[in-house]
């Protein structure tokens, strides 16, 4: 999944990056409200993580415009605690859950965990496909009950087929929605992964089916 991380302090903006992308999540950080306000309304993104004091637009001015433009990805707003007012302001402006500061890292986690199972309408936040079980929130896979260690781009293109359903999937959808700002991927590079992806898939008779000039989608046997 792709978060976007909106905090001013260099040292937990870095510490949240570092712990997002350590959960396997494409991470990227803006540190003030006028460029979170451009990349998001440039960029699309699975999640937001959202600090309310911000220089520039505040976060609740960058929660409104993106409600504004009608945008429905999941916001965490992060607010000091005690802040009642800021919290209960973001809730209304449309933020799906808040986290006051400092916080815990294991509720951190949880909090996303739930955020991200939310947004793809997961059961237990575990998606089926045959024989293919995929943990949404812990970006696991097993295929007939036994672990799949992949890659992390190969894991990225199957988590983006899975919580797709049977949706088909273009290159530029995928290639974007994997991709962070310093870190892009080209539609070739996803053509070579899901190469690889493919092969591994096959045996357990599970088919990434390619459609002539509009993508990929994942089928059961």
């Amino acid at each position: 999944m792709r978060i976007l991380v909106v905090e001013d302090n260099p040292e937990l903006a870095a510490t949240l990056e570092q712990l997002l992308r350590g959960l396997g999540h494409a991470v990227d950080t803006v540190e003030d409200g006028d460029g979170a306000d451009a990349v998001l309304a440039a960029e699309d993104f699975d999640l937001v993580v959202l600090d309310l004091g911000l220089p520039g637009l505040d976060g609740l001015e960058v929660l409104k415009r993106l409600r504004h433009r009608r945008d429905q990805t999941a916001v965490l707003v992060l607010t000091a605690r005690g802040a009642l007012d800021d919290r209960v302001k973001g809730l209304d402006l449309g933020a799906d859950d808040y986290l006051t500061k400092p916080f815990d890292v294991a509720e951190l986690e949880a909090r996303v965990r739930a955020l991200l199972r939310r947004r793809i309408g997961a059961q237990g936040g575990i998606v089926t496909v045959g024989p293919l079980a995929f943990d949404v929130g812990r970006r696991r896979a097993t295929l007939h009950g036994e672990p799949l260690d992949l890659p992390r781009r190969e894991l990225d293109l199957l988590e983006a087929l899975v919580v797709r359903g049977e949706r088909v999937v273009s290159k530029r959808e995928l290639a974007d929605g994997i991709s962070s700002l310093d870190e892009p991927l080209t539609e070739s590079a996803v053509e070579l992964y899901m190469s690889r992806l493919r092969r591994k898939l096959e045996p357990a008779g599970l088919r990434i089916r390619s459609l002539r000039g509009l993508g990929y989608m994942l089928e059961a046997p």
